[in-house]
Order: C-alpha cells, then sequence, then structure tokens
C-alpha cells in the first residue's frame, strides 16, 4: 500500500470514527477481583434463563463481559443470544466440510505459525474469495467453521488470533458486502475477544468503497485491533509482533502454509 493510501485509509477511518468517539475511563483499583465477581453474577443471571450454560466455563463468560465492557446485563443478553443462536447454527456441534465446499475449494484461508504474545496466525486471501461462486449461507458456515478451527488450535492459556489478510489481486468481483457483515456480525457476536489483531496487507485504493459501507458496523473494541500496513514497511510491520521464523512464506518467512481444512 502506498503511503498515499495508508493516508486515505487512516483519513476515512479517522472521520467515521469521530462520529461515534467517546470520552472517560473508569479505572478500577482490582480489575481481576471486580471481573470474578460480574462473571459469578452473570454466570447466577444466565443459569435462570438456559441451563446449559452450567456447562460454560469462566473464561467464555468473561470475554463476553469484556465484549460488553463489564456490563453484566448487556453481556448476560449477548451470551443468552450466542446460546441460542449456537443451537441453532452448529445443532450438530460442528460444519462439516461437505457443508462449505464451495467455499473450501477457493482455497482461501489457511493457519501458520504464532505471534510473539503466543496466538496462532490465520492468513485469508481476499482475491480468492468469489462470492458468485457460493451463498451468503455458505460463507456465514464456512466463516464459523473456520472460527472454530482457530480457536480448537490456540494453545492453553490463549484465547485470541492473530490474522493477516492478504488483499494482493483484489477487485469489485470479489467484493461481497453482504458476506463481509454477515462474517463481522459472527466475529463480534458470537465470537468475542477471539480477535487480536488483523494486519490487512497489499490493499488497493479501490477497496476504499466496500471500507467505508463496512467500517460503521465494526464495534469499537474490534476497531482498535485493525492495521493496515504500509507496502514498504511491510517486513518490518509484521516482525513487530510475530518471529521471524514464525513468519508464512506469503511474507517471505519459512513455514509453508496449511489449508484450514487440514488443522
Amino acid at each position: 500500500m502506498t503511503s498515499y493510501l495508508r493516508q486515505q485509509f487512516q483519513s476515512l477511518t479517522a472521520s467515521l470514527a469521530s462520529e461515534d468517539a467517546k470520552e472517560g475511563e473508569v479505572t478500577f483499583e482490582s480489575r481481576e477481583e471486580m471481573e470474578m465477581t460480574r462473571i459469578q453474577a452473570m454466570k447466577a443471571l444466565v443459569l435462570k434463563q438456559d441451563p446449559s450454560a452450567k456447562d460454560v466455563d469462566d473464561l467464555m463468560i468473561r470475554r463476553f463481559l469484556r465484549a460488553r465492557d463489564l456490563n453484566v446485563d448487556k453481556a448476560s443478553a449477548m451470551f443468552l443470544k450466542y446460546l441460542k443462536w449456537r443451537r441453532e447454527a452448529i445443532p450438530n456441534g460442528f460444519i462439516s466440510p461437505s457443508e462449505i465446499s464451495n467455499d473450501l475449494a477457493q482455497n482461501k484461508l489457511f493457519m501458520q505459525g504464532y505471534d510473539r504474545a503466543g496466538r496462532p496466525i490465520v492468513v485469508l486471501f481476499s482475491a480468492r474469495h468469489k462470492p458468485a461462486s457460493t451463498t451468503v449461507e455458505e460463507f456465514k458456515r464456512f466463516n464459523i467453521y473456520g472460527l472454530e478451527k482457530i480457536c480448537a488450535r490456540m494453545p492453553s492459556g490463549h484465547e485470541k488470533f492473530t490474522s493477516i489478510s492478504d488483499m494482493q489481486g483484489w477487485g469489485y468481483v470479489n467484493s461481497d458486502i453482504r458476506g463481509y457483515l454477515a462474517a463481522l456480525s459472527i466475529l463480534q457476536d458470537y465470537y468475542p475477544e477471539r480477535l487480536g489483531k488483523l494486519l490487512i496487507i497489499n490493499a488497493p485504493y479501490i477497496f476504499i468503497t466496500a471500507w467505508k459501507i463496512v467500517y460503521p458496523f465494526i464495534d469499537e473494541n474490534t476497531k482498535k485491533k485493525i492495521v493496515f500496513v504500509e507496502d514498504k514497511k511491510l517486513r518490518a510491520t509484521l516482525l513487530e509482533d510475530i518471529d521471524e521464523n514464525q513468519l508464512p512464506e506469503c511474507v517471505g518467512g519459512p513455514l509453508k502454509l496449511v489449508p484450514i481444512q487440514d488443522c
């Protein structure tokens, strides 16, 4: 991405973000103690409405709390919505590759390596996404399948992943606003606090049109995790978060990419 293009993205992002900007922070003497108290309060609240919540661990409850700035009522409503969604969207407990054959055939999602924080790295080739060759419903299942695979690969003690979205060759034929919004909703509403950082590389100028439409639907916590990487600073920027021996080969590293279905 040229310096000029990067400035355009930053200008657009700042302009849109200013509309929703909020001021003020609340600090707590002991965040850990406060979180534990609210985790217990939330578990008691959701158990009254959905007994299946008894099987959920504290880490998941905490992710939903953090996604709603530790507001128990809002986090509980979000979590109950998640439980209902999961029973409907993943009735068998998993998505079968046969349910997403068109999206898997596009060979666009891979995993390889870990960043400096120990988070698994996911690589997406955006120009390989062909909305005309799939459907929004299948693409939703594909995203669920991918997120389930990613979460299963997280080392013990880790809850987030890092994603590299390579947009080299992306054009209007790849643009899929409905699909993007559906994927964003799944990530934010049902897998909160799973994304650690999203590094967008090789973004073409024409992507600004799609970005302008999608950006207002991105919540504030997610916006902070998105980085548009300047072309001439690609390697240096990646190395801020990823050791050289953990870089995938598509960005000059030693690791061969592994298709998501083979992880």
